[in-house]
């Protein structure tokens, strides 16, 4: 998985920066249909696309719509989905996906292992092209946005 090719989700929070036209720039979430509603431009496909790839679809959408000529569009993640860390940590729950997570920095935002912990190894849930998928992460695996990881109790 290379985070720098980040595809946007349902959930994610997003702003569309039009150059010189600031009526046409402003913050928007993915909804639950993984669209995003553009004033003008209509309901427009955003989940399983790259920023730049999303900032193609507005520019082609403001374009045919005949609202500007040579709109110059750029996007940007103001707010990732969430991945859920639960089992043995001390704050299991809900934190913000950031690039580049791994499995010890989303435990980290848990608030670090529990003194019962299994290091070595995580279960993790995830979703991939409409379906479930499951298996395990190792401490420097990358984790995806939406991910929900459960870290074992290791036996004594």
């Amino acid at each position: 998985y290379d985070p720098g090719q980040y595809r946007l989700g349902v959930d994610d929070e997003i702003r569309v920066m039009t150059y010189e036209q600031d009526q046409f720039t402003s913050d928007f979430r993915v909804d639950s249909s993984g669209k995003v509603a553009f004033p003008v431009a209509g309901s427009l496909q955003a989940e399983g696309l790259t920023t730049d790839e999303f900032a193609a679809e507005v520019t082609k959408a403001l374009q045919s719509a005949r609202m500007l000529r040579d709109p110059n569009i750029s996007v940007e993640v103001t707010a990732y989905r969430l991945v859920a860390v639960l089992g043995e940590v001390a704050k299991p729950g809900q934190y913000p996906y950031q690039p580049g997570m791994t499995l010890l920095t989303a435990v980290a935002a848990g608030g670090g292992f529990t003194y019962r912990a299994l290091e070595t190894r995580a279960y993790v849930a995830r979703q991939e092209n409409g379906h479930t998928v499951v298996g395990y992460l190792k401490p420097y695996d990358y984790v995806k946005p939406g991910d929900v990881i459960k870290i074992y109790e290791r036996h004594f």
